[in-house]
């Protein structure tokens, strides 16, 4: 298949204006008579959900939580960006567009990024028209902080608990449409398959997550905004629910994958105790503002540490390696969040880390509490305070900004971060990968769409701190609403789809055969049991250091527990009760097959970018010799799977990039 990605001709920031100003449009009398399915109620889906409804489409809302207000959206926690500039410290629309381009390793697509970036602007207006609760200064403006990889302060939030903020602003939308009729809610519901018809996308096929019923439901066009595939590694930050199904069974209908094996590993992670756990806990880049990460710089001092013997704040300023600020003096700590994942691996790999397993770096605010406290003091006339009196005044400057998430740090660790630093090591995160989409954020399938972290248009080989967020919301409130009318437009006298065609009768069947082998299935081993194996082999070797032999092993790995799974599985309960476990053997099948490919598209990849380094051609200290230069090619890797089997040949896509004007150099942050 030849791929087209539609992007406009002309000035890159002139497409998205002139390309508004010609495409078709569905008059709103029309628009009653259309459906929609949305599948995923996050940021993305929930948006998208509420502003086609506002716009008179019928819109079918699927989410297999019990409520939108559930979608992992609601974890995000440092803040969204957008180009307002109200600093006044240099932002711009195009330094935002340049500041994500060159973050993400100078892999996305720059049409789509400038777009992003121009819409971003309206994103923040629109949300404080909802009534989100935006952190403001003392004169009652809109705050703002800084996030990794820039210069300026773009970065709007509400405390550490924005996600929640935004998402419920999207979760008042929805409600105000299904109030009205306009979105049909179908809470408790999992996607299981799409419905093609004459070759375009006309319905899914989902399973009642509480009564197992599976049901059929017709529409106009689908869109997949599904959220990311980090829980491939078992051990991420995202919630134990999340998956891609839905964006896998669109791939294996025909919707191509694009950049797979690009993840990102958080730096600031609360760190893995011990093989009992199911999953890790985020601690907001935001931290990454007041707090300086170090290790110790002798070794006898990190041995005292693991042993008890020493605490961090028993080590001066002088035996501690801030390892950010010496390598990249120009960004600090705020480098973007590969460039400190990989720096805080290297240290640890070289035998620093501070906790019991070797894999930790503290996060200091010490530095914080006095800065803050000597300003406050000064502001409140306080002449000569002791250091108690300081640290008093800029814990609650601290606490005010971040308390929270110090809250949530003392209740996992039992350590109380405002006494001793926090510890914290890189985790899996998001996937800058997933469906391919041209400029209408259409797959590769007429009539599906895929927005939000399920599509792969925006970040590259890194996404930069609080541009998820941005994205899901720019895609579903400002960029599908646009984009969807050109196709639908056609569909203005289609009338409904019927569900009583063979095409409906035999993904049904599909569906139910394979819950059927499920809960009929005779094996010995849990659905966990072969995650955590997947897991384990998909961190050791398709991490962020990887090679070509460890890749090759990693596929016939994979390949090898896949065939386990389905032999041994053991699935209690049978399909008509809500089946927790039913429900997990599915996602896991099909992270079986999605980690296969994954690691297939890292070892095509021989260079290092992004958070992953091939370990034949980069050195981790000292210059980034591994980071990659612009290209005058955009590289997408697409596979086509077949609907049975293994999958096709993968073939490397070229497209051409439309902006030439990004300075030639080396990605440096020093």
């Amino acid at each position: 298949m030849a791929l087209d990605s539609k992007v406009p001709k002309g000035s890159i920031k002139d497409k998205w204006t002139d390309y508004k100003n010609h495409i078709d449009l569905v008059n709103p009398a029309n628009k009653r008579h259309i459906d929609v399915i949305v599948v995923g109620t996050g940021l993305a889906g929930g948006s998208a959900a509420a502003t086609l409804a506002e716009l008179g489409y019928n819109v079918k809302a699927f989410a297999y939580q019990d409520s939108p207000r559930r979608a992992h959206s609601i974890a995000a926690q440092g803040g969204i960006n957008a180009a307002k500039n109200y600093q006044g410290d240099g932002d711009s629309t195009y330094r935002l567009f340049y500041d994500t381009v060159k973050g993400g390793d100078y892999r996305s697509r720059e049409a789509n990024v400038y777009r992003l970036a121009e819409v971003s602007a309206n994103i923040i207006d629109q949300c404080v028209a909802q009534g989100v609760p935006f952190a403001r200064d003392y004169g009652g403006l809109l705050d703002n902080r800084s996030f990794g990889g820039v210069l300026v302060s773009r970065t709007f939030y509400a405390k550490g608990q924005t996600g929640q903020q935004l998402l419920l602003g999207a979760y008042s939308a929805m409600n105000r449409q299904i109030a009205r009729g306009k979105i049909e809610m179908f809470n408790r519901h999992e996607m299981l398959d799409v419905v093609i018809v004459d070759g375009k996308a006309r319905g899914i096929i989902a399973r009642n997550l509480i009564t197992g019923e599976i049901e059929r439901h017709s529409a106009h066009a689908v869109v997949v905004g599904s959220g990311g595939y980090g829980n491939v590694y078992f051990l991420s930050t995202n919630a134990m629910g999340s998956n891609a199904t839905a964006a896998w069974k669109i791939h294996k209908k025909g919707a191509y994958f694009a950049n797979p094996c690009y993840t990102q590993i958080h730096p600031t992670c609360i760190p893995r105790s011990g093989d009992y756990q199911s999953k890790l806990t985020l601690m907001s880049e935001s931290l990454r503002n007041d707090g300086r990460i170090w290790v110790p710089k002798n070794m006898e001092d990190v041995m005292a540490i693991r042993e008890g013997r020493k605490k961090p704040t028993d080590l001066s300023e002088d035996e501690r390696d801030y390892y950010l600020e010496r390598r990249y003096p120009a960004f600090g700590n705020l480098v973007p969040r590969d460039v400190a994942s990989r720096a805080a691996k290297e240290r640890c790999d070289a035998g620093y880390g501070v906790n019991a397993t070797g894999e930790a770096v503290y996060l200091d605010f010490a530095s914080a509490f006095e800065r803050y406290g000597r300003e406050q003091a000064k502001i409140h006339n306080i002449t000569n305070p002791s250091d108690e009196k300081i640290y008093e005044l800029g814990q609650a400057i601290v606490e005010a900004k971040y308390g929270n998430l110090f809250q949530m740090y003392e209740k996992i660790i039992d350590q109380n971060p405002y006494k001793t630093p926090m510890m914290i090591y890189p985790a899996v995160h998001y996937t800058m990968g997933g469906v391919w989409v041209d400029y209408n954020l259409m797959t590769t399938i007429p009539g599906c769409y895929c927005i939000g972290e399920a599509n792969f248009s925006d970040h590259g080989a890194n996404r930069l701190g609080a541009s998820a967020l941005m994205q899901g919301l720019a895609d579903g409130y400002f960029v599908l609403p646009y984009t969807i009318g050109d196709y639908l437009s056609d569909d203005i006298r289609t009338g409904k789809i019927p569900t009583d065609t063979k095409e409906f009768d035999e993904a049904e069947k599909e569906v139910s055969d394979r819950i059927n082998f499920f809960v009929n299935n005779k094996g010995t081993k849990s659905v966990d049991y072969f995650h955590k194996k997947l897991g384990k082999v998909m961190w050791d070797k398709a991490g962020m250091s990887r090679n070509a032999e460890g890749l090759i092993e990693a596929m016939a790995e994979i390949k090898a527990i896949r065939e386990e799974f389905w032999k041994d599985v053991s699935v209690p309960g049978t399909a008509d009760e809500m089946n927790p476990e039913l429900e997990k053997a599915g996602r896991v099948a099909d992270f079986l097959e999605l980690g296969e490919l994954f690691a297939k598209d890292a070892l095509m990849r021989e260079e290092s970018c992004g958070g992953h380094f091939r370990e034949e051609s980069a050195e981790l200290d000292g210059p980034q010799k591994g980071e990659a230069k612009r290209n005058d090619e955009d590289f997408a890797f697409v596979a086509a799977w077949e609907y049975k089997g293994e999958p096709a040949n993968a073939v490397l896509h070229k497209e051409e990039l439309e902006f030439k004007d990004i300075e030639l150099k080396q990605r440096s942050y020093k």
